[in-house]
């Protein structure tokens, strides 16, 4: 039979990502006026964002004081790597592949079952959340001859998954007051091999072993950037000559005899960073950037890309998406090769999220960045001085189909970061200011601290501002992961303070079909029935109050439950009166 209820449905999918820069006049329905703690979701919505673990659960040991940060973290040689104020260490991670009971006896012939044991040694000290074990031997996937509760701590239990780190082993010593390290991964001779740089002692190489060797060149001691280019090694960001490019021969990155190879350039300009990308070393600096191509000292060639716009931080540059991306003083930036041989072209892409660049370049004191690549999303982190964890803040970007789009980070302060693929598995690994390693995109808080996120939609008028807005139902299109805990809020007149403000809807994520693989089920009295056939991405109808000339949608999320992806919302009303 017709509709006769005079109701008028409005639907929209959540796309296109904050936007900061245009009036709500122009804004699409499906863009965000806030979107903390959501990330865009390759698959179509806004996801919130994973959590972070601690990686290795013992703390990489000072020198001095409590108070010196993580200066590096990377990965090499199946074991992780940090330095915390003169020393460099190294520890090996893994999760438990069966879970542990509390009253489970292990004292001197258990066994501790993990997905592998690669990088640990034969024989050590554990530590599982606050227990630690010991151990006589190894397999391709346990611990054998475990003793637990070692060191007077006490047998709990421990859940499948939970994180199985060894204790840090010292590698290298006497760096005195080394700054920020930046390392790069490389093979000139058959041999993997990675070399560090602090910008102020001489760079170090550790061998597959994790044996350290100092670069014995003291014209290249207190570089600041490092990169390897047609198996030569380049150094850059000497304090003393902060314009200087020097190069080794060819296969030996501490060899720097001008006849058989090795040599230096200058720019006009001091370098910020150095990125390999295709058949290119770029070099940035800091109004502007160039590349140098050719394979060796005979033919090595550099050319201006730009001589107007420069990298503010070497470390936020990252190829993604097929460019490479970086932070310049005007927001993000690609350097884009295009069809024509030897043309570049320079992009901005961060217009519709400036403000928040603006706020956040000129007095952030540090920058990092990572790039997760199975999601296709690059993360800038602005570090200020004396700002709390909880309230550090940065900017997602996520590149879905031909476009970029934008969500704010907060809640993660990295001091040093690193990302890496091992066995087709992404891992993001970002060190802290209390001397933790942790990773991200592993559970559902900041290590035990609330994920916070906020949506919040344009005001939409429905193509007439001048008429009310009678609202009598949202229907939600979202995709649960597990058992949530946020709010639908509605808010009308551009929230005006005599608007309407009605009071927060639940959101329920009952009958929600199960997931094969890894679950907890439900039961008779669990807060969610995971039911086998429901819907995946169910259809939530919820009546709502209210009335206005324009209507915003806002979620709130409490923090400690698993993601869940915002698709799309439909908002039923009936118009009201012209004013």
């Amino acid at each position: 039979m017709p509709d006769s209820s005079q109701t008028q449905p409005a639907s929209f999918n959540c796309e296109g990502g904050l936007v900061l820069n245009r009036s709500t006049f122009l804004m699409q329905p499906g863009e965000a006026l806030e979107l903390e703690n959501f990330e865009p979701d390759i698959e179509g919505g806004y996801r919130r964002i994973s959590g972070y673990n601690k990686y290795v659960n013992q703390i990489v040991p000072q020198t001095s004081s409590t108070d010196e940060k993580v200066l590096m973290v990377c990965s090499f040689a199946n074991k992780v790597l940090a330095s915390r104020g003169e020393k460099i260490f190294s520890s090996a991670s893994s999760e438990l592949s069966v879970k542990i009971l509390s009253n489970e006896s292990m004292s001197g012939s258990g066994t501790i079952n993990v997905d592998s044991t690669t990088g640990f040694s034969s024989s050590g000290t554990l530590q599982i959340n606050s227990e630690i074990f010991t151990y006589t031997g190894i397999t391709v996937t346990t611990f054998t001859g475990v003793t637990r509760a070692t060191s007077s701590t006490v047998a709990t239990a421990h859940s499948k998954q939970d994180v199985v780190s060894e204790n840090w082993t010292e590698r290298d010593t006497g760096r005195t007051n080394a700054v920020k390290y930046r390392f790069e991964r490389f093979n000139f001779d058959g041999n993997d091999k990675i070399i560090l740089v602090d910008e102020v002692n001489a760079p170090v190489i550790f061998n597959s072993s994790i044996a350290a060797t100092d670069v014995s060149a003291s014209a290249v001691a207190g570089s600041k950037f490092i990169a390897a280019f047609k198996s030569h090694m380049f150094y850059a960001g000497k304090s003393t000559t902060p314009a200087e490019l020097i190069f080794s021969v060819p296969f030996d990155e501490d060899n720097f005899t001008s006849g058989q190879g090795a040599g230096s350039i200058k720019v006009d300009d001091d370098i910020t960073g150095l990125k390999v990308f295709r058949d290119s070393l770029f070099i940035f600096c800091s109004n502007r950037i160039f590349k140098l191509t050719g394979s060796s000292s005979s033919d090595f060639a550099i050319q201006a890309v730009t001589r107007n716009i420069g990298c503010v931080n070497g470390d936020t540059i990252q190829e993604f998406g097929g460019d490479l991306l970086f932070l310049g003083p005007d927001g993000l930036r690609t350097v884009a090769a295009t069809a024509r041989i030897g043309d570049t072209e320079l992009g901005t892409i961060s217009k519709n999220v400036q403000s928040l660049f603006d706020l956040n370049i000129k007095d952030s004191a540090l920058f990092e960045s990572v790039v997760i690549q199975d999601k296709t999303q690059y993360r800038i982190f602005f570090t200020k001085d004396n700002q709390a964890e909880n309230i550090t803040k940065g900017v997602i970007c996520v590149m879905r189909s031909d476009k970029y789009e934008f969500s704010e980070i907060r809640g993660i302060k990295p001091s040093a970061s690193d990302s890496f693929v091992i066995e087709g598995n992404v891992v993001v690994l970002h060190g802290d200011f209390n001397g933790f390693i942790h990773r991200q995109e592993k559970g559902n808080t900041f290590d035990g601290t609330p994920i916070l996120a906020r949506y919040r939609s344009a005001d939409m008028s429905f193509g007439d501002s001048g008429i009310r807005k009678h609202m009598q139902r949202v229907i939600i299109n979202y995709k649960p992961e597990s058992a949530i805990d946020a709010d639908l809020l509605i808010r009308y007149d551009n929230e005006d303070s005599n608007s309407t403000r009605p009071a927060p809807y639940p959101l329920d994520s009952t009958n929600v079909a199960s997931q094969f693989g890894d679950a907890i089920f439900s039961t008779i009295d669990g807060a969610v029935r995971f039911v086998f056939g429901g819907p995946s991405q169910p259809l939530i109808r919820q009546s709502v109050e209210g009335s206005g000339f324009s209507v915003a949608l806002k979620i709130n999320d409490g923090g400690e439950t698993a993601p869940y992806s915002l698709k799309g919302f439909q908002l039923e009303y009936q118009l009201g009166a012209r004013r």
